[in-house]
């Protein structure tokens, strides 16, 4: 599997990322700066990481979903290639019109950093097929702006179409419906707010994260 990690001004989740797809695949995965025009040839999955890009100016991920290499991302999304956008980088991903919805304020107004139970409610896609559907994880979350909000017409959709498929076994956000995570229509974009790199290996702690690159290290590889 040939990964790439898209890295913005203010990311300092993308070593995490790479290390975890390294560690999974035995391939490390290639470095792109933000301001590149073109993708590396033959990728299979593009990662973009959690952070703080631009400072989360505007809105958290408005920048960085204007950044030049974003044209190519959604392109590749569009040929099917595989897209994980983590935290920062899930709200990239709905600033950049690659998923519904918008990432707003916490809503207690706090930043919320601790690991949380999330909720499997779709294993039929290819990043969670390691994992039973109604399984309770735990990773961890750690942002500001993880509020999913969309309106009612799209909640049902996404809900009726299987499209759902993290959601927060406790309230930690004020997340609509609970919402942690959810692909495109075409199942081959997810985003994501927890962070499953950061829970990989018995050493952190636990290894609930690993099984979502195991899964496209099959899907993919």
């Amino acid at each position: 599997m040939k990964a790439a990690v898209v890295v913005f001004p203010g990311s300092n989740c993308d070593r995490d990322l790479a290390v975890a797809l390294e560690q999974i695949t035995g391939t490390a995965p290639v470095m792109v700066w933000h301001r590149e025009t073109e993708l590396p040839e033959g990728l299979d999955l593009i990662a973009l990481p959690g952070g703080f890009s631009y400072g989360d100016y505007l809105r958290s991920g408005a920048m960085s979903a204007r950044s030049p290499v974003m044209a190519a991302v959604v392109a590749a999304a569009g040929e099917g290639r595989a897209v994980l956008g983590v935290c920062n980088g899930f709200q990239v991903l709905t600033e950049a019109g690659l998923l519904p919805g918008a990432l707003m304020r916490n809503a207690g107004l706090n930043f919320v950093c601790r690991d949380v139970a999330l909720t499997v409610e779709n294993s039929q896609t290819m990043f969670t097929a390691r994992y039973d559907a109604g399984e309770t994880i735990r990773v961890p979350v750690a942002h500001h702006d993880g509020n999913y909000f969309a309106d009612a017409e799209t909640l049902d959709r996404l809900e009726g179409e299987g499209r759902v498929v993290f959601r927060y076994a406790e309230d930690v956000n004020g997340s609509a419906r609970g919402i942690a995570g959810i692909v495109n229509a075409q199942g081959n974009v997810l985003g994501l707010m927890p962070h499953p790199e950061r829970l990989i290996e018995a050493e952190q702690g636990g290894t609930d994260g690993r099984r979502v690159f195991e899964a496209l290290a099959a899907a993919l590889g």
